[in-house]
């Protein structure tokens, strides 16, 4: 691929997609539908075109426009799991970790130092279970054949060892603190967006803003949200992996959504953070706050896990009762604790947890933080087959085996899985990656596509401009998500290619920009 040009495969745009979306509703029957573009859903149409089926997947909304896009960022070794004996869900989060940073996303996911302080809020009994937790992370890793050199061992820090790598920490009574990595992505609906990417490489028809009005076992009804236009999309097999929505679309799903919060705060305020934060949560053993240094001048704080009852927004609101349990929890630490209107922004999203009864917490309510993270794959009487449960970090093996189980239920003829070899959009060996003449936070973000977003900003000045004062995203990465990554708004823009949209007031100022660049690429189609 030259500097200048995404490979023609992989592109996403919307003629694309007006082509394809004619393409898949003109009667022919594909081998699967897919219905859902989140981490999963992406996973499993990626999943079943390179096993070299007719793919169509499709979203009411945009790639990443659920689940995906609020996570913690964080692509866990399954450690948490550990300590409630899921040791296979756990063994099987290492081992797709180690999948991400080694082979399929080096670019996207790297390890993330945490320093857990040892603070008086912490016994000497919570310090050693912990202490122990993290010797049991490394053998996970170990397990999972992850080199050591990919996530290096914990180790016991002292109090100026903390102190240099935890600044904002409150030095008073500080005895160390305990080193430990994980792994970290650099933006969860980038991943998503190199899924969809990497399936539409391989000839699945990608089709966001394709709302689903009923599905069955043989296809399903849709509508263009568009135009307004309805039409069927045929398939021998469909995969509904609409994660909180599953249970709208097949009958007998029962989901229990469980709500994780982050605080988005200016990295000033915490001032130079060389590695994330483990804070523990008082009168828990093993959940914690977590701060999470994002690179773009700003810090995450999360994150909490409550049951959701009612219908499911699009969009999560944030309760202000969580924001101030996270507040309360990391003042906890601070120097100077964070007050409310410190607090630049907030996002929430609900994890898709099947609900299998009971779990109670003592007040009549489920304790979603109880439920097992284990994924299940489930296939209705007419055929459609559901993915739900899981995590982020499990997202490929959750899509592997909801196409092994949608080919078996529909007689469907289906090699095995090539996908836990098959490097994303933009991926390389971590060498080749480090040679790419481009900005660090580019390949960070595009891998070996990053020298051709810096083209664009050469071949047109403009687009060298950064796009609002104190963020790095230039005009060229919008430019690039309109032209390549399948951005249809400014929604799409600011909210899921890139993370502008995650503080309102920056959203708002950077606003008139994105509608200009978006009128710049329908220009060039």
């Amino acid at each position: 691929m030259s500097h200048t040009e995404a490979a023609t495969g992989s592109s996403l745009g919307a003629d694309r997609r007006t082509r394809e979306l004619a393409e898949a509703a003109d009667g022919r029957v594909a081998d699967v539908l897919v219905v859902g573009l989140g981490a999963t859903g992406a996973g499993a149409a990626l999943d079943a075109a390179a096993r070299g089926l007719d793919v169509v997947a499709v979203d009411a909304h945009d790639l990443a426009f659920g689940t995906s896009r609020w996570s913690s960022k964080l692509i866990h070794g399954g450690l948490r799991y550990l300590a409630s004996a899921q040791f296979d869900v756990a063994h099987e989060s290492a081992v797709e970790r180690g999948v991400l940073m080694t082979r399929t996303a080096p670019h996207l996911v790297a390890a993330q130092p945490f320093v857990l302080p040892l603070t008086p809020l912490v016994s000497r009994a919570q310090a050693s279970l912990a202490w122990a937790g993290f010797r049991a992370g490394d053998m996970l890793r170990l397990a999972a054949r992850t080199p050591r050199q990919v996530l290096p061992a914990p180790r016991r820090l002292s109090a100026t060892e903390t102190g240099h790598l935890a600044p904002a920490v409150r030095a008073g009574g500080l005895r160390g603190g305990l080193l430990s990595w994980d792994g970290r992505v650099t933006d969860d609906a980038r991943l998503v967006t190199a899924l969809a990417r990497t399936a539409a490489a391989h000839g699945a028809r990608v089709l966001t803003r394709t709302r689903v009005l009923s599905l069955t076992g043989t296809g399903a009804r849709v509508r263009d949200e568009l135009t307004g236009e309805e039409g069927e999309i045929r398939a021998r097999a469909v995969i509904n992996a609409s994660g909180v929505w599953a249970g709208d679309l097949v009958d007998g799903i029962r989901i229990r959504p469980s709500r994780g919060t982050h605080l988005v705060l200016r990295s000033e305020r915490l001032g130079t953070l060389p590695a994330g934060l483990h804070i523990p949560i008082p009168g828990e053993t093993n959940r914690f706050v977590l701060v999470l240094p994002q690179g773009d001048g700003r810090v995450y704080v999360g994150l909490t896990d409550e049951p959701v009852d009612g219908p499911v927004p699009d969009v999560p609101e944030v309760p202000e009762t969580d924001i101030g349990f996270l507040l309360d929890v990391l003042g906890s630490v601070l120097h100077t604790p964070v007050r409310r209107d410190e607090v630049v922004g907030a996002f929430a999203g609900l994890r898709p947890l099947l609900d299998t009864g009971g779990h109670d917490g003592g007040d009549g309510r489920a304790r979603t933080s109880d439920i097992s993270r284990r994924h299940a794959v489930l296939t209705s009487s007419d055929g459609v087959t559901t993915i739900v449960g899981g995590k982020l970090t499990t997202y490929r093996r959750m899509a592997q085996d909801a196409v092994d189980a949608a080919a078996e239920a529909r007689g469907l003829p289906a090699p095995p899985s090539l996908t836990a070899d098959l490097p994303l959009v933009g991926a390389a060996a971590p060498g080749r990656l480090r040679a790419l003449p481009a900005p660090r936070r580019l390949v960070r973000r595009y891998g070996t596509e990053a020298p051709a977003v810096q083209a664009l900003a050469e071949r047109e000045p403009h687009l060298a401009e950064r796009v609002l004062p104190g963020h790095p995203v230039t005009r060229a990465e919008l430019a690039w998500a309109a032209r390549h990554e399948g951005a249809l708004d400014a929604a799409d823009l600011l909210d899921r290619r890139t993370r502008i949209g995650l503080v309102p007031a920056d959203r708002a100022e950077a606003l008139a920009v994105a509608t200009e660049i978006l009128s710049e690429a329908r220009a060039l189609n």
